[in-house]
C-alpha cells in the first residue's frame, strides 16, 4: 500500500429521500408488532426492491463491488448486489426495534472475536479507540461494546439531515454517549474521555473533503480515509482497535476486534495504512454487508 497526504476529490456526504424521521418511525412500528424472524425475513424480501427503485445507489454499489470482487461475473454481481440492499434493509430493522433496550440488544450478540484484545487495550490505563466502518450495523456496534465495558463510551456520529432522525437514533436512554462530530469542542470532548481512560467509537471509512484527509490504496486503487482517529490517539497516546459487526448466517451479530495500533510521533499515516489493510480485508470477508451508496474511491455524487 501506498499513502499520499492530499485527497483525490472533495467527498460529498450521501443522502437519500428515504433517511427522514416518518419512514424510521414507519419501520420500528412494523417491527415492533412483529417478532425478529418476521421482520427480518420481511426486510430481506423488500430490501432488494427497494434498491431497484433507487438506480444512482444500485450504480455505485455495482462499481464499488468491481473493485472488491472483479472476478464476478455480471449476474453474480448483480445478485451481490441485491444481497447488499437486502442486508442493509434487516441490519436497519434490527436497528430501529433494538437502538436503545438493553435486553434487545443482549440477545442479536453472538459473541466477540478479540475479546483478550480488548481486555488488554483496556489494561494500558490510556483508554482505546474502537474505529469501525459502514460494514454490517455499525450503529449497533457502539451500543453492544458498550453493554461489555463498565468505562463509558462515547460514539462519535455525524449531524443528520433531518434532526428528528438524530432525537429517533440518539435521544433517552442508551448504553453509550453521543458526541456530534462538527460540535465545536468534540476533539476536546474526546482527548479528555481518552485522558480518563475512557472509551472512543469512530467510523474511519469516509474522508471528510479536508487537509486532514489521506489517500490509501485500497483493493488495489487510491481512495480517501480521514486522518482524524490516528491524530486523536497519537494526542492522547491511546491505542487504536478494528471493530466491526458482522450480521452471521445465524442472524446474530459477531464483533470482531483487531490487533491494537499504537501510533507512534508522525507515525498517523503508517498507523492509517494498517487499519485500511484490516477494512479491505473484512471488506473481503462479508462484501455484501459494506455499506457505501456512492463511488467510494471518486467522492459521492451530488444529492
Amino acid at each position: 500500500m501506498s499513502v499520499a497526504s492530499v485527497p483525490l476529490a472533495p467527498p460529498r456526504w450521501y443522502a437519500h429521500g428515504l433517511n427522514r424521521a416518518a419512514a424510521y418511525r414507519a419501520a420500528a412500528l412494523v417491527s415492533a408488532a412483529l417478532p425478529r424472524r418476521a421482520r427480518l425475513a420481511i426486510a430481506a424480501g423488500v430490501g432488494p426492491l427497494v434498491g431497484r427503485r433507487l438506480p444512482g445507489e444500485r450504480a455505485m454499489v455495482r462499481a464499488n463491488l468491481a473493485h472488491i470482487a472483479p472476478s464476478l461475473d455480471a449476474p453474480a454481481r448483480e445478485r451481490m448486489v441485491d444481497d447488499v440492499f437486502r442486508h442493509f434493509a434487516m441490519c436497519f430493522a434490527d436497528l430501529v426495534s433494538s437502538n436503545r433496550k438493553a435486553g434487545a440488544l443482549r440477545s442479536l450478540l453472538a459473541g466477540i472475536d478479540g475479546l483478550d484484545r480488548l481486555d488488554a487495550a483496556a489494561r494500558g490505563g490510556r483508554g482505546m479507540i474502537l474505529l469501525t466502518a459502514h460494514l454490517g450495523n455499525w450503529e449497533l456496534a457502539g451500543r453492544l461494546l458498550g453493554l461489555q465495558s463498565p468505562r463509558p463510551t462515547h460514539v462519535v456520529v455525524a449531524a443528520e439531515v433531518d434532526p428528528r432522525v438524530q432525537r429517533f437514533l440518539r435521544s433517552g436512554p442508551a448504553p453509550v454517549r453521543f458526541v456530534t462530530r462538527t460540535h465545536p469542542t468534540a476533539s476536546l470532548t474526546l482527548l479528555a474521555a481518552l485522558r480518563r481512560d475512557e472509551v472512543v467509537a469512530m467510523q474511519g471509512d469516509r474522508a471528510l473533503g479536508t487537509r486532514g484527509d489521506a489517500t490509501v490504496d485500497f483493493f488495489g486503487a487510491p481512495a480517501s480515509f480521514p486522518l482524524g482517529p490516528f491524530l486523536l490517539a497519537r494526542a492522547a497516546g491511546a491505542p487504536v482497535l478494528s471493530a466491526f459487526c458482522a450480521l452471521g448466517r445465524d442472524r446474530r451479530y459477531t464483533i470482531s476486534v483487531g490487533e491494537p495500533l499504537r501510533v507512534e510521533a508522525d507515525g498517523e499515516r503508517a498507523a492509517l495504512e494498517r487499519w485500511v489493510g484490516a477494512l479491505e480485508a473484512a471488506v473481503r470477508r462479508n462484501p455484501e454487508q459494506w455499506f457505501n451508496f456512492y463511488d467510494v474511491w471518486g467522492g459521492a455524487p451530488a444529492r
